[in-house]
């Protein structure tokens, strides 16, 4: 399945650019990088007005995932899996995937927004090849994002079930989970496993917490952040979804942009 198939006013090149085209690696995008659960959706509120390309999931959609399961898939570690592959041969990863897109500018303009980059190889393979782009990095702790999934309600928060938390005692199935350990500290287990207490299902935590684990496997949002630090004010903004309300991560985006 071609890009343009599920990609409005995007297409895969050859052939070049039209008079109304441009490839986005040329345009200067404004980038959001961060996982899951970091706050995103408030930043792109924050950038009213501008043309937001389509999201990540759906970039990921057309270019990884369907000309390998042309049915789709839905859970998230095997959508991970198949990112993975796709890296494989393409060290930029989705930065590589998006800034090689050629764009209607008719459609989307010259200074669209994207949501999202994440990890370094990611950032710094953008910030290397596409000078013209700017990016917003958000942050938050691991159990923040947790919580945050818990939250939402995201249809696409989905993982294939590897067993199940009810009848077990939810602390010892997160200790069972592969990769844990290099995620959240004991103390940190302890708080997880105690979320039940809050209203919030055994399944459900245990079901956030492996895809938090999954992405981390994945990218490293800290390596990437310290990265843009490098950057300059003019290139990167970064911002603490936590010591900042999403009130205040909205003027400081406006402010910058």
């Amino acid at each position: 399945m071609s890009a343009s198939v599920t990609l409005p006013f995007l297409r895969p090149a050859p052939p070049p650019p039209a008079a109304f085209e441009a490839f986005l690696g040329d345009l200067p995008l404004t980038v959001l990088v961060g996982v899951t659960g970091v706050g995103k959706s408030t930043a792109l509120s924050a950038l009213g007005g501008e043309r937001v390309l389509p999201d990540r999931r759906r970039v990921t959609d057309a270019v990884m995932i369907l000309p390998h399961a042309p049915q789709g898939v839905a859970d998230r570690e095997e959508r991970f899996r198949l990112t993975a592959q796709y890296r494989q041969g393409h060290p930029g990863g989705m930065a590589q995937a998006l800034g090689s897109l050629v764009g209607d500018t008719r459609h989307w303009g010259r200074r669209p927004v994207f949501d999202g980059l994440r990890g370094l190889d990611e950032v710094t393979y953008a910030a290397g090849t596409y000078p013209a782009w700017r990016f917003v990095a958000l942050s938050a702790p691991d159990a923040v994002r947790v919580r945050r999934l818990l939250g939402r309600a995201d249809a696409f928060d989905r993982v294939k079930a590897a067993g199940s938390a009810a009848g077990r005692d939810l602390r010892t199935a997160l200790d069972e989970l592969p990769g844990i350990g290099a995620v959240f500290t004991p103390e940190q287990r302890d708080a997880l496993a105690a979320l039940p207490d809050e209203g919030f299902a055994a399944a459900d935590v245990l079901a956030k917490v492996r895809i938090v684990i999954s992405e981390r496997r994945n990218y490293d949002p800290a390596a990437a952040e310290a990265y843009l630090s490098t950057l300059g004010p003019q290139r990167a903004l970064l911002l603490d979804t936590v010591a900042l309300d999403a009130a205040h991560v909205g003027q400081a985006i406006r402010a910058w942009a």
